[in-house]
């Protein structure tokens, strides 16, 4: 019979393996940087008592990782990979040998900074200051999904300089996630010197103002971690935060309490000196011999689905109004048609005006107000996204697109679900002046590989634009005006964007017929090629019209079939430099079209007034087309 250990027993056991573990890692964290030749491993050296504490004490293991119950672990300042990788091959996530060997090497998915397609890394990390974010979005997907897991985010002290983080703070208090612990790596160094010098920042006040709890550990202390890690996870009322003091390089004499090895690898001598006071079998030179392996497939990026969306029939309008109202009523729509789908609507103090209340009536445990807080809002909306919420952020263009770009390029590397709804694009915006008008969105999302730009024209295909975008896995943006736009129709007077039209992505629309030169254009300058061509049709000119609602993914053999007309003419309230004038030029570039060739649109930033009146003084107006069609027609 086998004599019955006590959980004191267990304890004490786990915490001497703990303390084993944690030699053994650091003694990984100088060989894998010592190897590749650079690195972060003092900061590594302080962090891997809490990752080690972290995957041991929390609900997470190689054995449930395919769980979507599981504990989720996010690492905010993602250049402590070292002791992350270290950690997960001690506890068996992934093997050893590779990370020591592949660490911040092409033919390897052990990147020097941390990406979630690791098995036990939840968010590619590396931009300080959004891993709070992103636990909140985490968090947030916990319940809205029903899943009951807790979010632990590990940062370092440094960012909490940062203004996003106190943007996510506040919004983990309003909201109650209580299911979110934040643990923080106080070694009061980063790469330019101490802390306190470099930027001073009352951390615990902080916390403590915005209204969490706050526990105050030795981060070295394992049997201190996990008593504040129960604590934390007991409390059903209130986010925590653990200061862990720490020091950096621990473990290492010439390395402790120093900001030298903060972003710079030992030398191959001061390896062995490390190793030797770790006690920590020095196989470096036996390591660097062995030949580097095939080019790894990685592993894949873990996703939970979306929920299936019923998307309904479109709303046909058969006279001008906001395309924003259509959004919202086709949104409105379809959250009735889902009523126990994981959904998330997030507004930043522009509900009304960005037509998302009568969502936040229908489903008000869905919609989450962030106020004026566009950073964090775009990493949680990212985070929650890849948790099976159909996560959706409504926000005016220049803030949900211009203002929180890096934070878009973060949601592309962790190849989240954002359906960002863009509002007042373009000169449209009008009298609210250059600060306002959103014309340059589109070459920032060129730079994005992962994102999809839908530009909607009128009401009609906005409806259609939207049961298609909330039905898609991966990310995307639909633009739209700011004023009403009449309805889209044919040249014999019927609805273009009628109950039979199908929207696919990429699609080019032909609007009106015609041979002397062909005009592409988006969204509220449609109806101006419009009245333009009306205009020019009268005098004998034939203009064909195209509308390109997604310039980010469009059909070539379109292009090459326009360039017939031996005049290509983009048409566009945006800066033509890096809007579709500059992707139609591309085209005609690269697939060696014959044809004239001019661009219409923005080279500066305009001045406040009526859209109208924008438009005419800045020669985009329908008049101003016809003169530009009428002189390179006719001469």
């Amino acid at each position: 019979m086998k004599k019955k250990v006590s959980s004191g027993h267990r304890v004490k056991r786990q915490l001497a393996e703990l303390f084993e573990l944690s030699r053994l890692c650091r003694g990984d964290i100088v060989k894998m940087t010592t190897i590749a030749g650079s690195g972060h491993p003092a900061g590594s050296m302080s962090s891997i008592d809490l990752y080690l504490a972290l995957f041991t004490f929390a609900r997470i293991s190689p054995s449930n990782y395919d769980d979507p119950r599981r504990d989720r672990i996010i690492v905010s300042h993602g250049h402590t990979s070292p002791a992350l990788y270290a950690c997960l091959a001690r506890l068996g996530f992934v093997d050893l040998e590779s990370v020591l060997l592949g660490f911040r090497k092409i033919t390897s998915p052990f990147e020097g900074h941390i990406e979630r397609n690791i098995p036990g890394a939840e968010w590619s990390s590396g931009n300080l200051g959004q891993g709070l974010s992103a636990g909140c979005g985490f968090a947030l997907a916990s319940r809205l999904t029903r899943s009951d897991f807790n979010t632990y985010v590990v940062m370092s002290d440094a960012e909490q300089a940062k203004g996003q983080v106190a943007e996510a703070r506040r919004f983990a208090r309003k909201y109650n996630l209580n299911e979110l612990t934040v643990i923080i790596d106080y070694n009061h160094f980063q790469i330019s010197g101490r802390t306190e010098k470099v930027m001073p920042v009352n951390i615990k006040e902080n916390y403590l103002a915005d209204g969490w709890q706050v526990l105050e550990v030795n981060g070295h202390n394992f049997s201190m971690l996990r008593r504040a890690l129960r604590q934390a996870r007991r409390d059903t009322a209130n986010p925590y935060v653990i200061i862990a003091q720490t020091t950096m390089g621990y473990g290492v004499s010439f390395m402790e309490n120093t900001e030298l090895y903060h972003g710079k690898a030992v030398s191959r001598e001061e390896s062995k000196k490390a190793l030797k006071e770790l006690g920590v079998e020095d196989d470096i030179d036996d390591l660097m011999t062995r030949k580097p392996g095939k080019k790894s497939a990685g592993f894949a990026c873990k996703q939970i689905p979306l929920p299936a969306m019923k998307i309904g029939t479109p709303h046909i309008y058969d006279d001008k109004i906001h395309p924003r109202e259509a959004f919202g009523n086709a949104l409105t729509d379809i959250t009735r048609l889902n009523p126990n789908a994981a959904m998330a609507v997030f507004d930043c103090d522009l509900a009304d005006s960005v037509r998302i209340s009568d969502f936040a009536r229908v489903r008000p445990d869905g919609f989450f107000e962030c106020g004026v807080s566009e950073h964090t809002t775009a990493t949680i909306v990212g985070a929650a996204s890849i948790n099976g919420v159909l996560s959706i952020w409504a926000d005016f263009g220049v803030f949900a697109l211009d203002e929180v770009y890096n934070q878009l390029r973060l949601n592309d590397i962790n190849e989240t679900n954002v359906k960002i709804i863009a509002t007042h694009i373009g000169y449209n915006v009008g009298p609210d002046g250059k600060t306002h008008h959103c014309i340059d969105y589109i070459g920032l999302l060129r730079n994005l590989f992962g994102f999809s730009l839908i530009i909607a024209c009128d009401p009609n295909q906005t409806d259609h634009v939207t049961r298609y975008v909330l039905s898609q896995a991966g990310n995307h943006v639909i633009g739209l005006s700011r004023t009403k736009l009449p309805i889209i129709k044919t040249e014999d007077g019927r609805i273009f964007f009628d109950e039979n039209y199908n929207y696919t992505y990429g699609k080019i629309d032909l609007i009106r017929e015609g041979s002397d030169c062909a005009v592409f254009t988006f969204g509220p300058m449609l109806n101006k090629a419009i009245q333009a061509w009306e205009t020019l049709e009268a005098k004998g000119i034939s203009v064909r019209i195209y509308n390109i609602s997604s310039p980010l993914g469009i059909e070539r053999e379109i292009i090459a079939e326009a360039a017939g007309t031996r005049l290509i003419i983009t048409y566009e309230d945006h800066i033509s430099a890096s809007g579709l004038g500059s992707i139609i030029g591309q085209v005609i570039a690269e697939d060696r079209l014959t044809t004239d060739f001019v661009k219409i649109g923005i080279e500066h930033f305009g001045g406040s007034d009526n859209e109208e009146v924008l438009y005419k003084e800045y020669s985009l107006d329908a008049d101003s087309l016809v003169r530009v069609i009428e002189e390179r027609v006719t001469k």
